[in-house]
């Protein structure tokens, strides 16, 4: 047998036409034994007498793609994402299309149309883009009720030093109340930045913080000096699991927005320009980053400021009419029939509350509004 190749798609059209305009056939036969309907036969012979003007072979498939997109961006309006993107260069479409909202850009494409632009110019990271969904955190109904205070740890800088940046964040609007380029993590660093925000804007009801120094006890434990001057100020005082960074969830999260997008933009050479870098950062946040757990709202949408001002003066701590005084001695204790309790180093030179508990006896140490230890008269006794 001999092996004949193939009759291609492209061969059979044109041999259609040349037996159609022969005239041997009806031009219906003709299509029933090609087995094509007569509507395609007399487009291929519209393409076949159109050849001597039009240059390429008609015989071959053509293309589908539509000559025009009415719904194509704009050009203008693809410039526009990609100049927000090389500023913003860690935003995604969802952040990116709800920044242009806010801008007169009009219109606006949708997130997903914003990625595909982004992928087209080779500015979307496809390992982020891809990446798993963030959970959804709980948050207080309202500002000022708890802020969340941390370190981020550590930055090198140009000059060989490094940077401790200080960051404070409103859990309900994620305002960032503040970072601050600290050359230590030290107490009284902490208590000169974070006064400055209560000055700013006023005094929230709880902060959150981990159990490190200089808010953590260390040492024989109890409070700090600093837990002690935030009670003073009627501010409850809450520290996370030990372990469990995820308990301050929202300024750990913001801490990995900070390095990102600082050290993406910024080359550190100093505590100055690191606090140009940090001021320059949280502005951008709060006023124009769309945060997508605030629905696409910029944080300063959702803050408002405290209506609890910033006394002149640490107010002393006053106690119900029942309450045993007691001064704390410079060791950190307290005495209570005839013996020694330690209370905390951090209260030294103030005075406590002693009141009985539900559990006879058994004692609760109160500084201001907060219990901060509990005495057990039964042991030793």
């Amino acid at each position: 047998m001999t092996w004949q190749a193939p009759i291609t798609v492209e061969a059979r059209r044109v041999e259609f036409v040349r037996l159609a305009q022969s005239g041997v056939l009806s031009f219906r036969e003709l299509c029933r034994r090609f087995e094509i309907s007569p509507t395609t036969g007399y487009k291929w012979l519209a393409r076949a007498e159109a050849a001597a003007s039009e240059p390429g072979d008609w015989s071959q498939d053509r293309s589908r793609r539509p000559h025009g997109c009415t719904h194509r961006t704009s050009a203008e309006v693809e410039a526009a994402v990609v100049a927000l993107r090389q500023q913003q260069p860690t935003w995604g479409g969802r952040k990116l299309r709800a920044a242009l909202q806010r801008t007169a850009v009009t219109p606006v494409p949708s997130a997903s149309t914003i990625t595909a632009i982004l992928r087209r110019h080779g500015l979307l990271d496809e390992a982020r883009a891809t990446g798993p969904i963030a959970p959804i955190r709980f948050a207080h109904p309202l500002p000022n009720v708890l802020w969340q205070m941390d370190f981020m740890g550590h930055l090198p800088l140009g000059d060989g030093s490094r940077v401790h940046p200080l960051c404070v964040l409103d859990d309900y609007s994620r305002f960032c109340l503040g970072v601050w380029a600290c050359a230590d993590e030290r107490k009284a660093t902490v208590w000169t930045h974070l006064t400055a925000a209560f000055a700013t804007y006023g005094l929230p009801q709880i902060i959150l913080t981990d159990n490190g120094p200089p808010w953590g006890s260390s040492g024989a434990g109890g409070i700090t000096t600093l837990e002690a001057q935030l009670l003073q100020l009627g501010i409850t005082v809450w520290h996370g699991h030990p372990y469990h960074p995820q308990t301050q969830g929202k300024v750990e999260r913001f801490h990995r927005t900070l390095g990102a997008e600082v050290r993406l933009l910024h080359q550190l050479a100093d505590l100055e320009q690191a606090q140009r870098a940090f001021t320059a950062f949280r502005q951008t946040y709060n006023t124009q980053r769309p945060h997508e757990a605030l629905e696409l709202q910029v944080p300063a949408d959702r803050y408002q400021p405290s209506r609890q001002s910033l006394p002149a003066e640490l107010p002393e701590p006053v106690y119900p009419p029942g309450d045993g005084l007691r001064k704390v001695r410079g060791n950190g204790t307290i005495s209570l029939h005839n013996r020694a309790y330690f209370v905390g180093g951090g209260l030294v030179g103030r005075t406590v509350g002693i009141r009985p508990t539900t559990v006879a006896g058994v004692m609760a140490v109160y500084f201001c509004h907060q219990q901060v230890a509990t005495i057990d008269l039964r042991v030793d006794s």
